[in-house]
């Protein structure tokens, strides 16, 4: 398949270990190097929408950086990631650290861009501001969206400060726009502190369900992921990750941390529970390598996005 289709895999030097050279993710080609690609990595390194600790603009290098050793079998999927699909890292997109609207509209233009092309997006943050734009690219191809969201927050705030537009508004935004399907949206790992019951009332108003992550205590992985699934359908899903939805333990490198937080295992064994969805686009993003600790953070994220675009491969072969 992989020869037929002119697939370009990971960078297969002998002499080169994986950690030198430059560190595309997971070692794969650029998109000028490859004549169509099924599936783009594209980093995006904003922060400016952040509320506690900045940091997360350094998230999508971080990334990259400990990406190197993802190896290109899944075992419990069964698959080769990166022969089934042609995934390539498409850089950074070009964004500035002042203007928030000007970045947000820069983001959905890159991000329109490939999915013109018939390439799915698979971004790394920055700051969960930029779900918006992605999601907005996203709807456009494919109608309201599904939402999968793990995270500690809601975000479906309104305004903060005087501004609408900030990474704890996305989902609120997407909702007020049309972007998400109301009937068909999940929270995964919620535990974060709230300054009223009517948070809730406004997120059930977005079209988001709850779980929390004290449930993980108490429910097997497959029950929760088995809700999930219920939960949005047979539409088009987009699964955004807040890397924060771990605790500070697996992921401490991350501008508003949360205790109390659910495991990489367990994280893990409820994404591989989706394998089938048609999920059309997604993210992962908080990463503030700043507050990292041996990588910690890096490679959770790594390994996410890579459970993430493989889920995205499977979709499209069903």
């Amino acid at each position: 398949m992989t020869e037929e289709r002119g697939i370009i895999g990971q960078r297969d030097d002998p002499a080169m270990p994986r950690y030198a050279g430059i560190a595309t993710f997971a070692l794969l080609p650029r998109l000028d190097e490859v004549e169509h690609a099924d599936l783009a990595v594209l980093g995006i390194p904003l922060d400016s929408g952040t509320s506690f600790r900045p940091g997360a603009r350094f998230g999508p290098a971080h990334i990259r950086e400990h990406s190197r050793q993802l190896h290109p079998y899944h075992q419990v999927h069964e698959t080769y990631p990166f022969r089934d699909q042609q995934v390539v890292d498409a850089g950074d997109v070009a964004v500035g650290p002042y203007d928030l609207a000007q970045a947000v509209e820069r983001i959905h233009a890159e991000a329109s861009r490939l999915v013109q092309q018939g390439t799915k997006v698979l971004a790394l943050g920055g700051d969960h501001t930029v779900a918006l734009p992605l999601l907005r690219a996203a709807a456009a191809a494919h109608g309201p969206l599904a939402v999968i969201h793990f995270d500690a927050h809601l975000d479906t705030w309104d305004v903060l400060h005087g501004a609408s537009l900030w990474h704890g508004s996305p989902f609120r935004r997407a909702a007020e726009e049309g972007l998400l399907d109301l009937e068909h949206c999940q929270h995964v790992g919620i535990r974060s502190g709230v300054y009223g019951p009517d948070e809730f009332d406004d997120d059930r108003r977005a079209g988001f369900e709850l779980i929390r992550s004290d449930e993980f205590q108490r429910r097997p992985m497959e029950e929760i992921a088995e809700q999930v699934r219920r939960r949005v359908g047979s539409g088009p899903v987009y699964v955004s990750i807040d890397i924060d939805v771990l605790d500070p333990s697996h992921a401490p490198g991350t501008g508003t941390p949360e205790v109390a937080g659910i495991t990489t295992r367990e994280l893990f064994a409820v994404l591989r529970g989706l394998a089938g969805l048609p999920i059309v686009g997604g993210d992962v993003v908080e990463v503030a390598p700043a507050y990292d600790h041996a990588g910690i953070t890096g490679l959770a994220a790594a390994h996410t996005a890579w459970e993430l675009l493989t889920l995205m491969g499977l979709s499209a072969r069903t």
